[in-house]
């Protein structure tokens, strides 16, 4: 990487991103130590490499090898610095990226590295920036999970996320594996069942999971939407929240899944909650109610 080639030029960034390559540089082996060195440098440094492999003798079968280890080395590097390149737009201006431990930037690092495709490499770096704003955010056996995690089971996780209510905290809400509404929208038993075994959620299809010692009146929300819940009770209500929970895995992973609501789906959960005796209305539909915020939300019980 040459000062004017690199993807990473620190004069241009704010001081959380500055902050976060000098700690990536520092943790991993000064992997964008180079920013400053000049094109004319590096041909210089690559040159008297070259001139010094000549006058050694090795075998065509070295050849080959030497070659192909400075083309995967590429490749690893290439991975290495996309994904950070696309993390910097992704951290805020409160990221404490000083405050991630090193070991957990270089395992990072050692599991990203083989990562080139784009899709993958965007949740990757949407971790990193995740874990630049919120140090702690994700351990390191979600780190060594998504190194096994294959696109075609993000997508599916990601599908499932399109269903998650914040319940004072993430919560998928599926009641009925044969609606339409989990069907046409990619979700099925088969599915669920699936993310079950890969460790991602806890899927009970007989008998559901519920939450108790709920107040007579919360705030649930799906996406930006708030809705007010009444229960029956004043106080020790129970709410079923469906056959799926999230595994401590699915819940680090669906913080940086940002999949669109499914239209029709917030009605949905208003019918069913209805017919378990829970009065459910949307905030923003409510006459002479007073606005609510995000924080107004149960809080976990």
């Amino acid at each position: 990487m040459s000062g004017e080639n690199s993807i990473i030029n620190l004069g241009d960034l704010s001081k959380p991103a500055n902050t976060l390559i000098e700690k990536i540089s520092e943790a991993t082996g000064a992997i964008f130590k180079p920013w400053q060195i000049k094109r004319v440098a590096k041909a210089e440094a690559i040159a008297e490499k070259i001139q010094a492999l000549s006058k050694i003798e090795i075998s065509e079968f070295e050849q080959r090898a030497l070659q192909r280890f400075m083309h995967e080395e590429s490749r690893k590097q290439r991975n290495i610095e996309s994904i950070t390149a696309q993390s910097i737009p992704q951290l805020n201006s409160e990221a404490k990226p000083e405050k991630i431990e090193d070991d957990w930037l270089t395992n990072f690092f050692d599991k990203c590295r083989l990562v080139s495709d784009e899709e993958m490499q965007s949740i990757w770096s949407r971790i990193l920036a995740g874990e630049a704003n919120i140090p702690g955010s994700f351990s390191k056996r979600t780190v060594n999970f998504m190194e096994s995690l294959d696109k075609q089971d993000a997508q599916l996780f990601t599908k499932l996320c399109a269903f998650n209510w914040n319940i004072g905290g993430v919560q998928p809400l599926i009641y009925d594996t044969d609606s339409k509404i989990y069907t046409n929208n990619g979700i099925n038993f088969s599915i669920l069942k699936h993310l079950d075994t890969i460790g991602l959620i806890s899927f009970e299809s007989l008998t559901g999971f519920v939450r108790r010692g709920l107040p007579q009146k919360i705030i649930i929300a799906y996406g930006n939407d708030l809705f007010n819940l009444k229960f029956p009770k004043e106080n020790d209500n129970e709410m079923g929240i469906g056959k799926v929970l999230l595994t401590t895995l699915g819940r680090e992973i669906a913080n940086i899944c940002s999949p669109e609501n499914i239209d029709g789906f917030d009605q949905y959960i208003i019918d069913e909650l209805k017919k378990i005796g829970i009065e459910a209305n949307n905030v923003k539909n409510q006459v002479g109610t007073s606005p609510a915020t995000p924080s107004d939300i149960v809080k976990t019980v």
